[in-house]
């Protein structure tokens, strides 16, 4: 089975989704030979060391420190600064190979080897800048990316930094992701990269996974037939555009749209 047909199976199951595997199968489109499974077991087997080096600490705080120890020092994970719009900082396997990545591939590593270690942890869909916790009897925050822990005035500052001093702060947003919506927030990370390359079939794939996901998406049914009507795929792009004023009359973007359609329909019209 290709990783599409997998990931489309996977994402499809009433359970909640297996969210290492689905990462993996992004990586994999990119990617046909990789071994998913040899992944899986890699995360397995630092899951299993986390949780030897835990086995003597007792409190959430002794617990969350020396997960952090053994992730951002022993195995050096860290965020990549240096190139930081690599496609490879967004695949999972990529990110366990080279030990660096973005906020939410790091986020993704320390969940996996966290509850592998049986720990709580959670991801987080902070504004801006993925971000992890320690969900238990206590919250810890923790950015998986510069590889500390956070208190909430911390958040609060960067939640004004990214949204502006006027947006209030809603507690929400140190709420627990789903894993589909992580996935979602790998995949839309991953389509900017490769709009920015101007890389249209890759952007394509990128939303067509997230439809997968959140198939009332209106922002990404808009921008799927953006990108269609950049590939001449004329009926396709208006189809899309037309949804996506039904499901967003009222979307600041939705004038704009209205114009591109009317022109898109003329072309379409042309086609035999």
């Amino acid at each position: 089975m290709d990783a599409r047909k997998r990931f489309t199976q996977l994402v499809s199951l009433p359970e909640v989704v297996d969210l290492a595997e689905a990462a993996l199968l992004i990586a994999a489109e990119a990617n046909p030979e990789l071994n998913v499974a040899a992944y899986l077991t890699r995360l397995d087997e630092l899951g299993a060391a986390a949780r030897r080096q835990l086995a003597s600490r007792r409190s959430p705080d002794q617990c969350v420190a020396q997960l952090n120890h053994f992730l951002f020092i022993e195995q050096g994970f860290a965020g990549n600064r240096a190139d930081y719009y690599d496609p490879r900082n967004s695949f999972l396997n990529d990110v366990l190979d080279r030990r660096t990545g973005i906020p939410i591939t790091l986020s993704l590593v320390y969940m996996e080897v966290g509850q592998r270690a049986g720990l709580p942890i959670r991801g987080i869909g902070f504004p801006g800048h993925f971000l992890v916790k320690y969900a238990g009897e206590v919250n810890i925050i923790v950015d998986a990316f510069f590889g500390k822990i956070l208190d909430e005035g911390q958040c609060r500052e960067r939640f004004k930094a990214v949204l502006g001093p006027r947006v209030p702060f809603d507690r929400r947003h140190l709420e627990p992701a789903t894993n589909k919506e992580i996935l979602a927030r790998i995949l839309g990370n991953l389509k900017q990269v490769y709009l920015q390359k101007n890389d249209l079939p890759a952007s394509l794939s990128c939303v067509e996974r997230i439809l997968l996901l959140t198939p009332d998406n209106a922002r990404e049914v808009r921008d799927r037939g953006l990108i269609y009507q950049q590939l001449e795929c004329f009926r396709a792009a208006a189809a899309d555009l037309e949804r996506f004023l039904q499901l967003a009359p009222d979307d600041p973007s939705a004038g704009t749209v209205r114009a591109e359609l009317v022109a898109l329909q003329r072309q379409a019209a042309q086609i035999h």
